[in-house]
């Protein structure tokens, strides 16, 4: 199970190269279900791992002029702020069980992992879907929506808190639609606001829990290997393609967390 650990670690590092995203939605899965983590701090460990891996993405992304860096920090303000509250404040005061009654026992496990199926079926349904962010940019000539973006910002900063995934799925349309951003530069931009969003939440986990650093930078090594791998092999394969297979993958998997969870 461990070796099936580690290859699963460097797919998450190959999807993100070869996708542009998606790659993170696989970090907590990995951490609870083959390292046999709880899912707190696995959210925690996916926050780190997703941090490194996206970042070593922005890079590759902004070699070829592909990030927009003062975009990514505007539209970064409300996220990255909503992102560390989440992990100083909400995460500590979850308790282990929400609620029982005479059979049940639902516990913060089931809940978090509930809601990351959730996040999972709907990331999997945007990328089956395919649908051309560019041509709704287009139809929306109205200037940028600065509204918006805030609130989409908070509201991927409390994703990304909450169940430790960088909500790349969510960002790519919201940079391209709300922002106008060229897509192949939403795709590299994205990936600087994940990094940033991901380590800086990080950071708001000091103390909360005990890190087997070993583990998680065997891990991030992995996954950040994965990521230049996935950039060479992306060259030769069919982009879109690709997102809509991986996209049915995840969604197997999502359905698979809903089930195991339920019964």
């Amino acid at each position: 199970m461990e070796i099936l650990a580690y290859i699963a670690s460097a797919f998450i590092g190959i999807s993100l190269g070869l996708t542009g995203g998606g790659g993170s939605i696989l970090t907590v899965p990995v951490m609870v279900y083959l390292f046999g983590m709880d899912p707190l701090p696995a959210t925690s460990y996916s926050l780190f791992i997703v941090g490194f891996t996206s970042l070593a993405g922005a890079f590759l992304n902004y070699r070829q002029g592909l990030v927009q860096v003062k975009t990514a920090f505007l539209f970064g303000l409300s996220s990255i702020a909503s992102v560390w509250l989440t992990r100083k404040f909400l995460i500590p005061v979850i308790p282990q069980q929400i609620f029982t009654t005479d059979h049940f026992v639902f516990t913060s496990h089931m809940l978090l992992m509930m809601l990351f199926a959730v996040l999972m079926v709907a990331a999997a349904g945007s990328m089956i879907k395919g649908r051309n962010e560019e041509k709704e940019a287009g139809a929306e000539d109205n200037g940028l929506n600065l509204p918006k973006m805030v609130v989409y910002g908070i509201a991927i900063g409390f994703t990304t808190g909450l169940l430790g995934a960088g909500g790349g799925f969510l960002l790519i349309p919201t940079l391209v639609v709300l922002m106008r951003v060229p897509m192949k530069e939403a795709i590299g931009t994205s990936l600087f606001i994940i990094a940033l969003n991901s380590l800086i939440g990080f950071t708001a986990d000091v103390g909360h829990f005990k890190m087997d650093w070993t583990l998680l930078l065997s891990v991030t090594s992995l996954a950040i290997a994965g990521v230049f791998a996935g950039s060479v092999i992306g060259k030769y394969i069919n982009g879109n393609k690709l997102k809509t297979g991986f996209g049915w993958f995840v969604l197997i998997m999502g359905i698979f967390i809903l089930i195991k969870e339920l019964l």
